[in-house]
Parts: structure tokens; C-alpha cells; sequence
């Protein structure tokens, strides 16, 4: 590969060797660590690309600011330190390197599992002040002991491997794992709720995002064994960290081990004074091979991406061709749509997505794939803990045993275009149909075989009941008293006297209770409220 003398490189955080090799081969390199905000910001409209670990915060105003920027890479896993938003408004590529680290954080859960179930670091500095207190240090074993895994993404599984061959039975809970795929690997899914409750040992494995913050907190570890051990190697955050302080302090949580913390370093943490909890500055990803692949393979992707490639970690949206932006964006945003209203009122874990495209979309056939990605995404991003998007959305469902097909067809139903979304889960199975008209107002034109014109926006209470007089108006009487609008209705049956549809779309949220009282109508077979707006979520 020839020298991109024209192309310079910013890293910004300390990077092993083997990757800056890779990059001095083909770019300018200046390594410049410590870099404040405001010093970083003087300086980065100078360079195509910024390479970071941790330590750097790639805040808009940076991004603003790297007005030549095509490439931020994150030498890691975790890119919350840099704001992928800003990024791809900017069209930046932002890629990280998931895998590099994996076997290092498992590895380190293990060994903060092992402390802290034989004391290690607390017997090793009382020896070291020259005591012989065996007495103080009874441990635990974990053969037989229940692992539960919050989070079975890559780490996940691997930890769940490792405890299995100590003799541990792993329980764990990932929105999107099928439980086929975890009980290849000898693990039941079930719910976070019941996971606390059966655990003697808890570990967190997900990426810090609102619904993943103080997962863990006084409310959960009320529910969890007396005596449960907790460790966190993931993300400071998911911890309730005065929650657990308490919990320890009553001996209701027996020990901890973590290795992240909510503010580090975590100097002021009370946690810190405790003796039953094992504590390491922030060290999962601490080996020298971790170090060395995460290096190689951000270097390696920012390369290709200044050749005119492609990353292979991208974690934001790439920007659609402009020939064919116009084209294809109205049938994206209607996949996208009909994919996050799908999968809300359905029931169940998911096992397969279908993708049938008719009518003139057959035209369209190469580029397919950036729409079913789409709908994959309007799937996921309602229950997922981490983000999704066009790049990465195809990639997590099959890594999470989802089956995902697409079917071309000249059938269209008598539209110039149709797409129809399949889903199946364990439990039900769901078919949305849609078709975008001129200017490219979009439309759900079935829900289930159903026909129906319906607007795919806002929020929607879809009901299956008895077609017979009564069921509708006494539905709308419940809304009406709780002071919910109806701006919409669609209706459908096949059969008059037998099952048929009902479509609302309201002007507001529907609170739990009251899509209660609509399920509890006589002639109401089910009843499911769904967001269709990514906003809303």
C-alpha cells in the first residue's frame, strides 16, 4: 500500500505499537496523548482521522471542529465516550473493535469471580502485613453454584463457558438471544426479574445505556438471594453503587468485585472501605494481546476507509448513495417503521424475520439489503441494550440466532410496490404489509391479512376481538374517560360474527392500566399499544 502522504492521523490516546506501524505505513501519524478539550479542538481540523482508547472525549464540538475528519476509531469496545450522533450527521465514520478485548474482560471476570469467592486479595495483604488469620477468610465454592449473566453478547458467552466447566449452572438474560442458541451452550434464558431472584452470583455484561442504568439497585437486590455476590467488569453505572454499599453493609449482597465505577478513579466511593468488596482500576481489557489486537484492527479499518474502503466495525449509519437516496429512503423509513410496530404487539422471544418484496421494488433488487436492515433495526431498537443501526443491525440479529430471508416477487396486491414483514417468536407470529405512494407518503395497508389504510405514525393500540356490536364503542369509552384521544380508526374482518381487527391511532400514550381494562372487555382477544416513532421509544 502505497504512502497517503495527503492523509494525517491524530492519535490521541496510547496505542500499541503494531497499530501505529500499520499506520505510519500508509499515513501521517502524530501521537499527541492528554489533549483537553480545548487543546484537541485548536487542533484536529488538521487531520483525516482520530484514533482514541478511553482516555479521549470525542464531544460534538470536537467532531464540529475536524472539519476534514473521515475516520474516528476506537481502539476497544465501548465508543460511549464518543458522540457517534454528532458523527453521523457529519457522514464520519465511527469504528471500534469489539472482539479484540473479549477474552481479556472474560478472563478478568473470572479472576474477580475466583477472588472473590476465595478472599484472595484481602488473605494476600493480610499475610503481607505478616498475619496468619485463616479463620478471616473462609471462602465459597462455585461448583453448583447458579451464574446469573446479565447480557450474553460475546463476553457473556464466553464467561458462561468458563463457569460451566468450574460446574457452575448458567442462567442469563439478553432481550435477543434465542433460548435454542443459549441451550446449545448449556445456558437457560430467562427474564432479568426471575435471573435475580435464582442467582447466587450475578454478572453484568451490557453496555451503559438508559435502560441498563443501576439495573442493579436497592429495589433488584431486594428481590436476590441473601448472600448473592455481585461484579461488574462491564460499565461503571449499572451498579447502584450507594444501593450496593447498603446491601453489603446489611449483608444482604455477601461481596463484590468490581472494576468499573461510576466516577473514576473512584477515590471518594465508600465502596472502597469495605473488605468484602475486591476492587481493580479499570482493567478488563488489560493484556498485552488485547492492547495488541484492538491497535491492529482500528488501524487496519482506518486505513481502508482513507482508500476508499469500508470498516469493518462501523457502529453509526453509513451515508446512502445520492443517486439513490431519493429511491430508496421512503421504503427504509416505512421498513424501519412497520418493524418497530411489529414487534410490539407481538408475543414472544423472536426466532425469524421475512422480508417479501413486490411489485416495482424487484427493480431495486441490489439494494434490498439496506432496507431489510432497516426493518431489522425498527425490530431490535425497542428491546435492544445497545445501539443499532443499518451496519450492525443484521450482523446482532444473527448473532443472536435470529433467521432473517427475503423473498422477491412480482406480486404486489394490486400496488405498484408492497413490502410485507413476517415475524415469528415462540409464541405468535405477525405479518405487516406496506406501500409508499407518490411523494412518497407511506402506508400499513394490512396487520395480520387484514386490510387497512393506516398512517404509520405515533401511537397505536392494536386489538383482536368478536365482531359484534358493542366491543368498539366500549373500547373508545375507556380511552374517553382517561382523557385519551382517538385520531384514527381502522377496522377489519374476514369473516362477519368471527375474529376481526382494530386499529386506534391516539394522541398519547396509553398507560398500562388502562390497556388493561380494554384487555379485560368481554369479546377482547388481545390488545397491544405500540410507539411507532423512534422518537417516542
Amino acid at each position: 500500500m502505497g504512502f497517503m502522504a495527503n492523509f494525517k492521523v491524530l492519535v490521541s490516546d496510547p496505542l500499541a505499537e503494531e497499530g501505529l506501524e500499520i499506520l505510519k505505513k500508509a499515513c501521517e501519524v502524530d501521537v499527541k496523548t492528554g489533549l483537553s478539550e480545548d487543546e484537541l479542538c485548536k487542533i484536529i481540523g488538521n487531520y483525516d482521522a482520530l484514533i482514541v482508547r478511553s482516555g479521549t472525549e470525542v464531544t460534538a464540538r470536537v467532531v464540529d471542529a475536524g472539519n476534514r475528519l473521515k475516520f474516528i476509531g476506537r481502539a476497544g469496545a465501548g465508543v460511549d465516550n464518543i458522540d457517534t450522533d454528532a458523527a453521523t450527521r457529519r457522514g464520519i465514520i465511527v469504528a471500534n473493535a469489539p472482539e479484540g478485548n473479549t477474552l481479556a474482560a472474560t478472563e478478568h471476570t473470572m479472576a474477580m469471580m475466583l477472588s472473590l469467592a476465595r478472599n484472595v486479595p484481602q488473605a494476600n495483604a493480610s499475610l503481607k502485613k505478616k498475619e496468619w488469620k485463616r479463620s478471616n477468610f473462609m471462602g465459597f465454592e462455585l461448583n453448583e453454584k447458579t451464574l446469573g449473566i446479565v447480557g450474553f453478547g460475546r463476553i457473556g458467552r464466553e464467561v458462561a463457558k468458563r463457569a460451566i466447566a468450574l460446574g457452575m449452572r448458567c442462567v442469563a438474560y439478553d432481550p435477543f438471544i434465542t433460548k435454542d442458541r443459549a441451550a446449545q451452550l448449556g445456558v437457560e434464558m430467562m427474564s432479568v426479574e426471575d435471573l435475580f431472584k435464582v442467582s447466587d452470583v450475578i454478572t453484568v455484561h451490557t453496555p451503559l445505556i438508559k435502560e441498563t442504568r443501576h439495573v442493579i439497585n436497592a429495589k433488584s437486590i431486594a428481590t436476590m438471594k441473601d448472600g448473592v455476590r455481585i461484579i461488574n467488569c462491564a460499565r461503571g453505572g449499572i451498579i447502584d453503587e450507594k444501593a450496593l454499599y447498603d446491601a453489603i453493609k446489611s449483608g444482604k449482597v455477601a461481596g463484590a468485585a468490581l472494576d468499573v465505577f461510576e466516577n473514576e478513579p473512584p477515590h471518594d466511593s465508600p465502596l472502597l472501605t469495605l473488605d468484602k468488596v475486591v476492587v481493580t482500576p479499570h482493567l478488563g481489557a488489560s493484556t498485552v494481546e488485547a492492547q495488541l489486537n484492538v491497535a491492529v484492527s482500528v488501524a487496519k479499518q482506518c486505513v481502508e476507509v482513507l482508500n476508499g474502503g469500508a470498516a469493518k466495525y462501523v457502529v453509526n449509519a453509513p451515508m446512502i448513495p445520492s443517486e439513490q437516496a431519493e429511491m430508496l429512503e421512503p421504503y427504509a423509513n416505512l421498513a424501519e417503521k412497520m418493524g418497530r410496530f411489529a414487534i410490539q404487539i407481538v408475543s414472544g422471544r423472536l426466532s425469524s424475520v421475512e422480508l417479501v418484496y413486490g411489485g416495482e421494488l424487484t427493480d431495486l433488487s441490489a439494494s434490498l439489503k439496506f432496507i431489510t436492515r432497516l426493518a431489522l433495526k425498527g425490530i431490535l431498537d425497542p428491546i435492544l441494550q445497545q445501539p443499532v443501526n443499518i451496519v450492525n443491525a443484521e450482523f446482532i440479529a444473527k448473532e443472536r440466532g435470529i433467521a432473517i430471508s427475503e423473498t422477491v416477487t412480482q406480486e404486489a396486491s394490486g400496488f405498484k410496490n408492497l413490502i410485507t414483514l413476517k415475524i415469528k417468536t415462540d409464541k405468535s407470529e405477525e405479518s405487516v404489509s406496506g406501500t409508499v405512494f407518490f411523494k412518497g407518503r407511506s402506508r400499513i395497508v394490512a396487520v395480520g391479512g387484514y386490510t387497512m389504510d393506516m398512517v404509520p405514525e405515533g401511537y397505536v393500540i392494536v386489538s383482536r376481538h368478536l365482531d359484534k356490536p358493542g366491543v368498539i364503542g366500549r373500547a373508545s369509552t375507556i380511552l374517553g374517560r382517561c382523557n385519551i384521544n382517538i385520531a384514527g380508526m381502522q377496522v377489519g374482518r374476514i369473516n362477519p360474527g368471527e375474529e376481526a381487527i382494530m386499529v386506534l391511532n391516539v394522541d398519547s400514550e396509553v398507560p398500562t392500566e388502562v390497556m388493561d381494562e380494554i384487555r379485560s372487555m368481554p369479546g377482547i382477544f388481545t390488545a397491544k399499544f405500540a410507539k411507532i416513532s423512534s422518537k417516542l421509544i
